[in-house]
């Protein structure tokens, strides 16, 4: 009786814990799935609304416009710079990228239907077959461009290298219409413009794309040759710059700088923090720099901008940046195109950060608008802040920020600095006349020591602690 009563407890018991194990194990199992079952009601709804369009909308709709939009339309939610790109515009995008593509040379612009030359490249298949500044260009291979946007145009422009095309140009002076048979070459967009403004060296860089380090150093080569012993300094334009190659960004900034941390950008994770180091080398030899922002300053110009204000190599002028401190990664998607994906956020050497920000130059110095243009404008230039649903800026320092230094603590008795709050951009007019340019005249007599108007002054913010290298390799691309 006693071994029978053992049996049957022990059978109990045993059946009791594996009625409570299966109970827990499909509890855990219904948690678990919740929000996959959540996620697959979801897209269930997505497929009724798409077939109910498909089959009721009062026209046929096209089912790859609908698919991009409503993918467009998920990326657009996250933030202004998350975006879909059909295989064709992520085409585009690799043209602008890397500064080069079949073509023929030239700067256009639309006027009433007609492109209009704004001015041939120097050294291009366009120059060298006489088409000038302000030609009208009405025929590509004697098909009108009439109807035309002006990308489609372009898009007709370029072409696979010793490729040849007609152009039928109206030419003032000219009583009839002429064509011009050019052959297509390689063209590569120089990032940068230079020009010796007497003892001081000039260089405005207009974007970031892969050929922007290598052109800006090829510059100031040229210009220290050409300017020779009397050179002051340098002025780096930065204003009007929308940004482009995250690593474009971090060479730029590498030749002013012999250490220290360029920039650091955070993930959604802490372990996708990654920091740029600056390597020894200054190309400017140590003289001074002046970095011209405006309110068209963003993305890649505010991390060159950022980086020489910390470490005190440049001093800033101008008006306060865009603000965009995000990082757009391309992700590939084959046959598909590809997606524009913000993955992290930039922060400067001094762990600050740009989002809904942007730089805040050593010394404000206003550009007035012409008469035409006042206003015209609107009353508050429109900056990151201002964009809807834009990635909020963070408070707080990243995770891995290192420690302040001592010197840099606050004293007994007085408070930290807090982050300033969201507020970016500002003017960002720049005349074409250099003698009206207030700014660059500013900078120029800044430079030579020369006295100056009344403007307002803003503290650089010290530059943090050396930070170990981060990969630089990586391809993304600041928009």
């Amino acid at each position: 009786m006693r071994k029978t009563d053992f049996v049957f407890w022990t059978f109990l018991t045993m059946t009791g814990l594996a009625a409570a194990t299966t109970v827990f194990n499909v509890t855990q199992t219904y948690s678990a799935n919740s929000p996959n079952s959540e996620l697959y009601r979801q897209l269930d709804l997505f497929g009724d609304v798409f077939e109910r369009v498909r089959s009721d909308y009062v026209e046929k709709p096209d089912d790859t416009m609908l698919i991009e939009s409503a993918i467009n339309g998920m990326l657009a939610a996250l933030d202004p710079h998350s975006s879909y790109m059909s295989p064709k515009n992520y085409r585009d995008m690799q043209v602008q990228t890397r500064g080069e593509f079949g073509g023929l040379g030239i700067e256009v612009t639309m006027e009433n239907g007609i492109v209009k030359v704004v001015a041939p490249i120097d050294d291009t298949p366009a120059s060298k077959a006489g088409v000038q500044a302000n030609d009208l260009i009405t025929h590509l291979d004697n098909e009108q461009i009439s109807g035309l946007t002006l990308e489609q145009a372009v898009e007709k422009m370029r072409g696979p290298v010793n490729t040849p095309i007609t152009l039928t140009i109206v030419r003032k002076g000219k009583d009839d219409p002429f064509d011009v048979k050019i052959v297509r070459d390689f063209i590569r967009i120089n990032a940068v413009k230079a020009r010796a403004e007497g003892d001081i060296a000039y260089l405005k860089v207009t974007t970031f794309n892969e050929q922007t380090h290598a052109n800006l150093v090829k510059a100031m080569d040229a210009l220290k040759k050409e300017i020779g012993p009397k050179l002051r300094g340098f002025i780096i334009d930065l204003r009007n710059n929308p940004g482009g190659l995250l690593d474009q960004a971090i060479a730029v900034s590498d030749d002013f700088l012999d250490r220290g941390a360029i920039v650091l950008t955070k993930g959604r994770n802490n372990e996708e923090t990654q920091r740029a180091q600056a390597r020894p080398g200054d190309t400017a030899e140590g003289k001074p720099v002046v970095v011209l922002i405006n309110g068209g300053s963003a993305s890649a110009s505010e991390i060159v901008a950022g980086a020489l204000k910390d470490h005190k190599r440049a001093t800033i002028i101008g008006t306060r940046s865009f603000g965009k401190g995000s990082v757009q990664t391309i992700i590939p998607l084959g046959a598909n195109g590809a997606i524009r994906l913000t993955t992290a956020r930039y922060y400067t050497p001094s762990n600050r950060s740009i989002q809904a920000k942007g730089i805040d130059p050593d010394i404000v110095v206003e550009q007035e608008l012409p008469e035409e243009l006042k206003g015209k404008a609107p009353e508050k230039p429109r900056g990151e802040a201002s964009l809807r649903g834009h990635l909020r800026g963070e408070n707080e320092k990243p995770a891995t920020a290192e420690p302040a230094k001592e010197s840099e603590q606050p004293a007994d008795g007085a408070e930290s600095k807090e982050e300033p709050k969201e507020e970016s951009g500002s003017s960002a007019y720049v005349p074409k006349e250099p003698e009206k340019d207030t700014q660059l005249q500013y900078a120029l007599k800044f430079l030579r020591g020369e006295a100056v108007g009344e403007t307002v002054a803003k503290p650089a913010t010290q530059p943090s602690a050396d930070a170990p290298a981060s990969d630089e390799s990586k391809s993304t691309v600041p928009n």
